[in-house]
């Protein structure tokens, strides 16, 4: 009897890159990488990919880290440990160790998976998913793997489709009628067309998928290359490019919209500004980027937590929040809140204001206070009285107040100020 066929995903890895800082979140990275920041009121960034993968059927991960990777490594361990070796499954958190050299951390993303090749091997698949571990989005991984199995490609990279004025930004894909990648370009002054739209060009989603043996005999020989900075986009996807095939795939192709009509949906949230607008958006009646889609869920760590409450009911001291989201363990009382997420365990105090505002957990808000437009970071304590949104000559004289005029507040910033008066 012939053995029943499996799916792509399962015969495939997914490694999830998430050792870097994101140092254009400013102060949210402090003391976490950027996929362990906070996003969308109970999740942190990592989740997405993770999420990802799970419900597209890979079981088979493993997450390599390297800056302050604590709070990253503590989520996984707590909302991702569900994964049972007697069922094949697998999740492994590979920290930056000195496997290779006690002198050597991650050198660069290929770096990170080539000092893993052990552990890789371990896990007896045909196929690696190289993932970012920093992005927000919904897609079926199993579309882009069986793309890459049909076409014969060396590697099959996702791309975006992006107007043509604003690749500049990212690592374009020039690709003939048949997807094949003819040239990879770093940030182009011109990024090309597409055959099909001379108006949009194929952005890098720093996805990959490759067959594991050839990936395993590249990242060998780019460990003894003295000249390569040991970079899939800078170093291993050019080569394959200029000596191999490599094909792209669209994530219009794959993306898991939760209607027919929802746009695509994909989101670098590595700016103050972009991470405030991307929290922001859920506001809205109809956001695109659906959390309450239980056919493609976020999974995440669910603390036990209590229900939102929200307390007192009078003309100038209620406790209300429109057009917002409230997580659980939060305690609205007399607070006025509109267009504003709150994550878990935030307490709020009498007569005050909060509009437009992103407030990550345990944060403490005391009376009288009036804060539009910002992003206040974990288990911050705001005085009484504060006013912040207002005047942004005076917000900038103790606050970071981004390009678009969003202010990002921590606690060192406000003992900062608290000393100076």
């Amino acid at each position: 009897m012939a053995p029943r066929p499996q799916r792509l995903s399962s015969r495939t890895m997914a490694f999830v890159l998430a050792g870097g800082r994101g140092s254009r979140l400013k102060e949210l990275t402090d003391n976490r990488a950027k996929p362990a920041v906070y996003f969308g009121g109970k999740a942190r960034i990592i989740d997405f990919a993770l999420s990802n993968a799970l419900n597209s059927g890979i079981r088979k991960m493993a997450i390599a880290t390297q800056y302050k990777a604590h709070s990253l490594i503590r989520h996984c361990q707590r909302g991702w440990n569900f994964f049972r070796a007697e069922r094949n499954e697998y999740l492994d958190i590979l920290p930056a160790s000195q496997r290779v050299d006690e002198n050597r951390w991650y050198l660069g993303t290929a770096d990170a998976v080539a000092q893993n090749i052990d552990i890789v091997d371990s896990y007896d698949v045909d196929y690696v998913l190289i993932l970012a571990g920093d992005h927000i989005y919904k897609m079926d991984y199993e579309l882009m793997i069986q793309h890459h199995v049909d076409s014969g490609a060396d590697v099959t990279v996702g791309c975006l489709t992006v107007p043509r004025e604003e690749a500049k930004a990212f690592g374009v894909m020039d690709i003939d009628a048949d997807s094949n990648i003819i040239s990879f370009l770093e940030k182009p002054a011109d990024p090309p067309g597409t055959p099909d739209d001379p108006n949009v060009t194929l952005a890098s989603m720093g996805i990959y998928v490759f067959d594991w043996k050839f990936l395993r005999e590249l990242l060998i020989r780019d460990q003894d290359d003295p000249n390569s900075s040991h970079d899939f986009g800078g170093d291993l996807i050019p080569e394959i490019v200029k000596n191999g095939k490599a094909v792209a795939h669209r994530f219009n192709d794959s993306c898991v919209r939760h209607s027919e009509d929802a746009p695509v949906y994909w989101r670098d949230v590595g700016t103050v500004d972009a991470f405030w607008k991307a929290n922001i958006d859920l506001t809205q009646y109809d956001p695109d980027l659906n959390l309450w889609d239980r056919d493609w869920p976020i999974w995440t760590y669910s603390e036990n937590l209590p229900p939102a409450k929200f307390i007192h009911d009078m003309d100038d001291r209620r406790g209300s929040a429109v057009s917002s989201l409230v997580s659980g363990g939060c305690i609205i009382s007399g607070t006025e809140v509109r267009n504003s997420l709150f994550f878990t365990m935030v307490h709020t105090n009498s007569y005050s204001v909060l509009h437009n505002a992103v407030l990550l957990p345990h944060v403490y808000v005391s009376r009288h206070a009036r804060l539009s437009n910002v992003v206040i970071d974990r288990g911050v304590h705001i005085p009484e009285g504060l006013v912040v949104g207002e005047d942004p000559e005076e917000d900038s004289r103790w606050f970071r107040v981004s390009e678009g005029g969003v202010t990002l507040i921590t606690q060192p910033m406000l003992d900062r100020r608290d000393a100076a008066q």
